[in-house]
Parts: C-alpha cells; structure tokens; sequence
C-alpha cells in the first residue's frame, strides 16, 4: 500500500534560527534535520512521497523549500509561507509559482495558532489573501488550536472555493482527554465539504512519556468518523513527533487506528487523499513495508 507523508518539516539551524523551538522540553529538536535524514527514516518504513510544510514566517524560507521539492527525490510539494496581509500577495504567489521548483507548491500556511485574535483568520485583509490563495490554485493549511476552530469554520463557509486542510485535528487536548468540547467543534468544522483533515501531531499532544495508543484512539475515531477517510489524510510531522515518537512508531500508530477501514479507505487516508487535495501523482514506488 503506497504511503504519502503529507506533513514533515526540514531545517538547518546554521542557515536560519528556528525560534519556537525554546526551554528544555523542546531541547531534542533544536538540532539540523537536513532532508537527508528524512529521506532515510521515511523510506526506511516504505514511504514513497512527502509535502514539506513551512515552519517560520519569513519569506526566504518557501523558495528554499520549492528547490528541495524540485531536485526530484522524495519531497513531492510544498506548503509555504506568504503574508496573507499583505496588498500583493497574489504578485507574491505568482512569483513564488515562477521560481525554480514553483509548479511544487502546493498550498500555503500561517502560524494562526500564535495569533492572539481569536477570529485572525476573518480579518478582511486575511480574508483577501486567502482568496487570493484559491484564484492561485493553491490550498490552505490551517494551524490552529481548539479555541480558533469556530473561527476556522466561518472562514470554510465564507470561501467554498477554497480548500483548508486542517493540520494535527487542530491539536486536541489528548494529554487532558478532554474530548468532548473538541469533538463538537470539530464536527461543525467538518460539515464543510471544503475542509480535510491531517492524521498528525497526536502523539505530541499527549503524553509525551507515557502515551499509548488506547490514548488517542477517540481523536483519531472522531477524525474518521465526521471527516470520513477519503477526507483524512496521514503525517508525520516529522521531526516534531520525535519529542515523542520515532518515525517508526508514528506511522505504527496511524496503521493501528487506520486498522478497522477497509482496503480503499485505509488506501485513501495513508495516500490517496494526500494525491487529491495536494494534486500529487498517483503513482510511484510501491511501499517495502510488506502492506
């Protein structure tokens, strides 16, 4: 069964500072992760394509992205980074379209989980770039916490032409297991025909130590079940799972809550609904995972 990582990061500390990587608990990742080391720790469990995501606001990083994607190997597509507040940024998405690597960008992202307002993204200048987004062709990520989900909602009903792709399930409370005002949220979200949703970041919103699979099994359910899996797609999140996982283990969990689908709908969320929403081929190496 072909897999697509559909959520990673790359960076090199040397080249630019990753500033949200800040106090001890985070000490295991303030390192260089080069797509070197990705590359062998995702084909080394029979993943067969990725989509790079953007890690910081600065406008530099994006075409560096766009010419890793383009070399060819296995980085597939880019979401960057662009200011949405900005009065040009369809110029901006043109010209990044241009570069060497351009025809891989994908879709775009902003860290709106930092942003203080709450209703950030229904701002009118946001609402502009994000229209801006659509006419590109390109998708949205959305990054957000369980408090910005109504938000996220309205902007999904106002902009049908757009598609949002909801990174991490908009980062459930799985440590607290306080599930139920998120379930809610969550669900409202998902009557919108226009958002998918990444089966990412989970283990990380657990415990970091002690976390089991039982843990995030009612996240993942609900997942599945209001988005359905032909609109779920698998990531890594990679290398920020570390934190709390291996590679390994992450792509273990999401086979094991992926276990109950059958055939086309486990195929779907490990590959196909990455392919479709990102516009990836369909085709490639099979995975050596024996699946």
């Amino acid at each position: 069964m072909r897999i697509v990582d559909a959520h990673h990061h790359v960076w090199d500390l040397r080249v630019r500072d990753q500033d949200w990587i800040t106090g001890a608990a985070l000490a295991p990742i303030r390192r260089d992760f080069p797509a070197t080391e990705y590359a062998a720790v995702a084909r080394a469990s029979g993943v067969s394509a990725s989509v790079v995501v953007q890690t910081v606001t600065v406008p530099e990083e994006t075409p560096e992205l766009l010419a890793l994607a383009s070399r060819g190997e296995l980085v597939t597509a880019v979401v960057g980074w662009t200011d949405l507040t900005a009065p040009g940024v369809a110029d901006t998405l043109a010209r990044l379209r241009a570069l060497p690597g351009g025809d891989r960008l994908v879709g775009i992202r902003h860290q709106v989980q930092g942003e203080p307002d709450p209703r950030w993204l229904l701002r009118p200048d946001v609402l502009r770039g994000l229209r801006a987004v659509a006419a590109a062709g390109l998708v949205y990520d959305l990054v957000i916490l369980p408090g910005q989900l109504p938000a996220a909602t309205e902007v999904a009903e106002l902009l049908p032409e757009l598609t949002f792709v909801l990174d991490h399930a908009a980062k459930p409370p799985v440590a607290t297991g306080d599930h139920h005002v998120w379930a809610d949220a969550i669900r409202r979200l998902a009557a919108r025909p226009n958002v998918v949703c990444k089966l990412s970041g989970l283990v990380t919103e657990a415990d970091w130590r002690h976390w089991r699979t039982v843990d995030l099994r009612p996240y993942a359910d609900t997942v599945l079940d209001v988005f359905g899996p032909e609109r779920v797609l698998f990531g890594s999140d990679w290398p920020v799972c570390r934190l709390a996982a291996s590679y390994a283990e992450v792509l273990t969990v999401a086979r094991t809550l992926t276990g109950g689908l059958g055939p086309a709908e486990r195929a779907a969320v490990l590959a196909g609904t990455a392919e479709r929403v990102y516009g990836l081929p369909s085709r490639g190496e099979p995975s050596s995972a024996g699946e």
